[in-house]
C-alpha cells in the first residue's frame, strides 16, 4: 500500500529543483530511521510529501521554497505510529481523541474499532471512520474480526461473518483485518475465521493478530492461517518465541497492561529488531493528557534500556511496514511529510507537529481547528437491561442450608488480567451463598444489546475491591453491563445509575454512589474533551480505590477485561464462566 500520491508530476520536479517547494525545514539534526544517523540536513516539502532532503548545506532561495522554517537545530523525526489502537478505549470520540494525541506527536493510528463494533455492527465502524474524515491525523481502520470475540461463549449486539468485511472494506481508510484474537478456532482452522481470514486476503489486508501465552505448535498453527501480528505478549519468552518465528511484536505500553520492559528484555539481546513495534492499544484520556501517547511509550521503551534511535525507529518505520505502508514512517523524498522536531530524542515533547505537510500542533497547543460536529450515532441509548429484577442479582444455591462447592475465578495478580478456576466451599443461607472473605465478591455479567434477555451470576477472587460495588458498560468486548459487588443493594444502585447515564462506570458504597462516569455514546465514550473527562475520569478513579482498588496505579480500568474470553484462562461473560483454552463453559457450582 503507497499512499496515493495526487500531483506526482509536481512532487518530482520539485525535488528535482526545476520547481520550488513549499516549505523548506533548515538548521535541523535529521534522524535517518533507516541508516540510524543523525545529522544536519534541510528537508523540503512539496504539498504532503517530502521532495528533498539536503545534506551539503545548498542556500536556500525562493526558486528553491516558498517558505523557510528554522529549527534552531532541533531534532526532526518521523510522526510517531501507533501500531495498535482502540481509540474507544480512550473513552473519547475519534475528534476528541485526535485532538488529545496530536500535540504529543502522534499522526497515525491503527485502530481497531471492535468495541463499538460489539454494540452497534458495522454502523459503529462506519461511525468511527466517517467521524475522523478530516482530523489532521491519520486514522486507519481495521475491520473488527471478532464480533463477539468467541461466538457462542458470549452475545454482543452484532455477530460478524466474512460477509461483513465486505460490507467496509472500500472505505477509504480500511487497511487490514483487526485483531484475531479467536486463536483457538484459528489454530483449528474452524470455517468462520478462515473465512474471515481468506476475505481479507483477497482484498490485500494485512492481517493483525492476538495470541496471548499461545506458544509451540498452537503458535505455529496461528501463524500459519494467516496473522503475523501480535500485541498482547506478556513475557520475554513470549516476545522472543514469536519474533523468533517471523511475528511482528507490538510491545505494548496501555493504560492497562505495560510490557514493554518484559518485551525488550526478551530480545534486546538478538541482532535485528525490524520487527519490534509499539502501541498503545488501550490508553485513557487522563493518561494522554498528562503522560502522553506514543512519545510516552516511545520513553518507557528507552527507560527500559532501548537506544533512542531505535526506540523511534520501532514506533515509525517498522509501523508502516508491518502494516504494509510503503511511504511512511521516515523522511525522505517521495515519504509522506509527518514529521516532528524535538528537542530531545530521549523525551520526545515535540515543539512542531507536521501532519502532511503541515503544521498542526506547537508547543502542546493545535494550530489547526477541529471543526466540532454531531453524528446521530452520537445520541443513541445503548443499555437495555430493563428487563432485570433487584433480586436476580442474589446468586441462589442448589440447597437452601449448609455448605456447597463452587468454582471461583481468581485472578493471579492485582496488575494482570490473566485468572484462574479454583474450587472453594461456601456458606448457604436461606437459599443464597454467602461471602465471608472481603477477597471475595458477586460477579453478574448482564446482556445489554437488546438481543436477548439473559444474564450469568459467579464469584471472583483477587479483583481487589473490598466492599460495595462497582458497574461498568464497559467490558471487554462484547460490552455487556458488568457488575462486581458484595451486597446486592448496592449492585442495584449502581445498575440504576448506569441506565440513566446510557452507560458508563458506576461505584456505589453503603447505598451511596460514590460517582458515575458517563460514558452515553455505545456505553463507551463521552462526548467531553479530553480535558473535561479526564478531571471526570479521576473522580472515578478516586472512587474505585475508596471500594479497595489501591494497589495498582490505574484503577478505572480494572473491571473491563473480566469478561474478555480470549484472555486465559477463566473469564465470565453473560453465557457464565468460560474456559478460554478449551472453549466450553464452568458450572458454578461443583458436581451438582
Amino acid at each position: 500500500m503507497e499512499l496515493h500520491i495526487e500531483d506526482k508530476k509536481s512532487l518530482i520536479l520539485a525535488a528535482y529543483g526545476k520547481i520550488p517547494c513549499d516549505l523548506a525545514v533548515t538548521n535541523i539534526q535529521l534522524l535517518n530511521v533507516f541508516s540510524g544517523e543523525v545529522y544536519p540536513a534541510t528537508v523540503y516539502i512539496k504539498g504532503k510529501f517530502i521532495a528533498h532532503v539536503d545534506i551539503h548545506n545548498e542556500p536556500i532561495t525562493k526558486d528553491k521554497a516558498l517558505k523557510v522554517l528554522d529549527g534552531n537545530q532541533s531534532f526532526l523525526i518521523p510522526g510517531l505510529i501507533d501500531a495498535h489502537e482502540h481509540i474507544e478505549s480512550s473513552m473519547m470520540t475519534p475528534r476528541n481523541f485526535a485532538a488529545s494525541v496530536i500535540v504529543h506527536g502522534t499522526t497515525t493510528v491503527v485502530t481497531d474499532p471492535h468495541e463499538i463494533a460489539n454494540v452497534y455492527g458495522l454502523d459503529g465502524v462506519r461511525y468511527m471512520h466517517d467521524a475522523a474524515s478530516d482530523v489532521p491525523m491519520r486514522q486507519f481502520i481495521d475491520i473488527p474480526s471478532c464480533v463477539p470475540a468467541v461466538p457462542q461463549m458470549e452475545c454482543a449486539g452484532a455477530d460478524f461473518t466474512f460477509e461483513d468485511i465486505l460490507e467496509v472494506v472500500d472505505l477509504p481508510r480500511v487497511i487490514g483485518l483487526g485483531e484475531v484474537m479467536d486463536f483457538v478456532s484459528v489454530a483449528s482452522a474452524q470455517d468462520r475465521m478462515m473465512n474471515m481470514i481468506d476475505t481479507a486476503k483477497q482484498h490485500d489486508l494485512y492481517i493483525q493478530g492476538h495470541a496471548p501465552f499461545v506458544s509451540g505448535r498452537m503458535l505455529s498453527a496461528y501463524i500459519c492461517a494467516g496473522p503475523k501480528t501480535c500485541h498482547e505478549s506478556r513475557s520475554s519468552e513470549e516476545a522472543k518465541e514469536k519474533l523468533r518465528n517471523g511475528m511482528y511484536v507490538d510491545a505494548r505500553e496501555s493504560s492497562i497492561s505495560k510490557n514493554v520492559k518484559a518485551v525488550w528484555d526478551g530480545v534486546k539481546h538478538m541482532k535485528f529488531h525490524d520487527q519490534l513495534t509499539l502501541c498503545t492499544d488501550d490508553k485513557e484520556a487522563d493518561d494522554i493528557l498528562h503522560k502522553g501517547h506514543m512519545n510516552d511509550v516511545v520513553r518507557s521503551a528507552i527507560q527500559a534500556g532501548m537506544d533512542p534511535i531505535l526506540a523511534i525507529r520501532c514506533a515509525t518505520l517498522h509501523t508502516a511496514r508491518e502494516i504494509h505502508a510503503e511511504n511512511l514512517g521516515a523522511i525522505a523524498p517521495g515519504y509522506i511529510a509527518d514529521f516532528l522536531l524535538v528537542d530531545s530524542l530521549e523525551n520526545i515533547k515535540p515543539s512542531h507537529v507536521f501532519f502532511e505537510g503541515e503544521l498542526v500542533a506547537k508547543d502542546g497547543k493545535l494550530c489547526k481547528e477541529i471543526e466540532k460536529k454531531v453524528y446521530d450515532l452520537e445520541q443513541q441509548n445503548s443499555v437495555h437491561i430493563d428487563y432485570v429484577k433487584k433480586e436476580d442479582l442474589y446468586v441462589k444455591a442448589p440447597i437452601h442450608e449448609g455448605k456447597v462447592m463452587v468454582n471461583v475465578m481468581k485472578y493471579k495478580t492485582l496488575t494482570l488480567s490473566s485468572t484462574e478456576c479454583i474450587q472453594i466451599e461456601l456458606q448457604v443461607k436461606n437459599g443464597h451463598i454467602i461471602l465471608d472473605d472481603p477477597d471475595l465478591k458477586f460477579v453478574a455479567v448482564i446482556h445489554r444489546h437488546n438481543k436477548i434477555q439473559r444474564m450469568s451470576l459467579g464469584i471472583v477472587k483477587g479483583f481487589g475491591t473490598v466492599k460495595g460495588a462497582l458497574a461498568s458498560t464497559v467490558s471487554h468486548d462484547s460490552h455487556n453491563v458488568t457488575v462486581v459487588y458484595d451486597n446486592v443493594e448496592d449492585a442495584w444502585i449502581a445498575l440504576q445509575e448506569l441506565v440513566s447515564c446510557k452507560g458508563g462506570m458506576s461505584a456505589v458504597l453503603d447505598q451511596k454512589v460514590l460517582h458515575t462516569l458517563a460514558l452515553p455514546l455505545a456505553g463507551l465514550m463521552s462526548l467531553k474533551s479530553a480535558e473535561a473527562l479526564s478531571e471526570d475520569a479521576k473522580k472515578m478513579k478516586e472512587a474505585n480505590r475508596k471500594l479497595g482498588l489501591t494497589q495498582m496505579e490505574n484503577p478505572l480500568l480494572r473491571i473491563v477485561t473480566l469478561a474478555l474470553p480470549v484472555v486465559p484462562e477463566i473469564k465470565m461473560s453473560d453465557t457464565g464462566y468460560v474456559d478460554v483454552f478449551k472453549r466450553e463453559h464452568i458450572p458454578l457450582f461443583v458436581n451438582i
